[in-house]
């Protein structure tokens, strides 16, 4: 138990407050999709129009008088979907794509890759404006554009340990004693390639985050009245000077997030490597 994976991230400063700022967000989704808000995210209180933070209202109100708190849930909510639903379609299918390209090899694992380049060639955020732009706004289009931009990530951070594991004496092995390519891949060479993949799914959960974010403050994300961090951030703009607090707590929300994933995952790129285990 004292060498254990969470013993041993829990013993990392960035591993430790990852964890704290992770759970502190799933505690928030979680609350956010069984309705436990202090009030419906979307219910408005005429009377109550651009209030402050106060004992009522933590966060203050907006310009209609919905309860900033209630909807930075239920936003936690929609931003945990999107990035957990992208980044599992985007690792399963680039985790495929790379480890089968450096397995067969040859002429497939050159073609596959060029492709892979080319989606490099944009940058992400532009790619996914692209994508959301063609398929029209919305949650699903949202998580699909997400998942493309980042299903070459994978792909490349697959392909480089099964290119290591593929040469290994293990492997020979299997392969001199007729062992199916599918047996091979599932037995030896992804057991073998898992912790870098472990390290990027955290890494891509903060992007996937912060791109849902990005297109919903463009309103290609969620959209009204559904509540999301980016577009509470963009319905803010006009109200900087005069209701500040609806800029501040959305953005603090996505800072705090993709902050705990990224130290996270810091956090577990030093417990998985072995010169730094003692």
């Amino acid at each position: 138990m004292k060498n254990s994976l969470f013993m041993r991230l829990m013993r990392n400063p960035s591993g430790a407050f990852g964890t704290i700022l992770i759970m502190v967000y799933l505690m928030a989704a979680i609350t956010g999709s069984f309705s436990c808000c202090p009030y419906p995210p979307d219910e408005q209180h005429v009377q109550d129009m651009l209030q402050p933070p106060s004992k009522h209202y933590i966060m203050g109100t907006d310009e209609f008088g919905r309860d900033v708190f209630s909807r930075i849930l239920r936003g936690a909510t929609n931003s945990l979907k999107v990035g957990i639903s992208a980044v599992v379609l985007a690792s399963l299918v680039g985790i495929t794509i790379g480890t089968l390209a450096a397995y067969i090899g040859g002429n497939f694992d050159n073609i596959v890759m060029r492709v892979m380049d080319i989606f490099f060639a944009f940058p992400a955020i532009l790619l996914a404006l692209a994508i959301v732009a063609a398929l029209g706004p919305g949650m699903r289009n949202t998580i699909l554009a997400i998942a493309i931009v980042y299903t070459p990530i994978f792909a490349r951070v697959a392909r480089g340990p099964t290119l290591s594991v593929k040469s290994t004496e293990f492997v020979t092995a299997a392969r001199s004693i007729g062992s199916r390519p599918i047996y091979i891949l599932r037995k030896h060479i992804l057991p073998n390639i898992t912790a870098p993949l472990i390290v990027q799914i955290s890494l891509a959960l903060s992007w996937a985050i912060l791109t849902e974010a990005g297109l919903s403050y463009l309103g290609l994300g969620a959209q009204p009245p559904e509540p999301s961090w980016g577009s509470m951030l963009s319905d803010s703009r006009m109200m900087l000077e005069l209701a500040p607090w609806l800029a501040i707590f959305p953005g603090l929300a996505i800072m705090l997030a993709v902050l705990g994933f990224n130290l996270f995952g810091d956090g577990l790129r030093d417990v998985f490597d072995p010169r730094l285990r003692h």
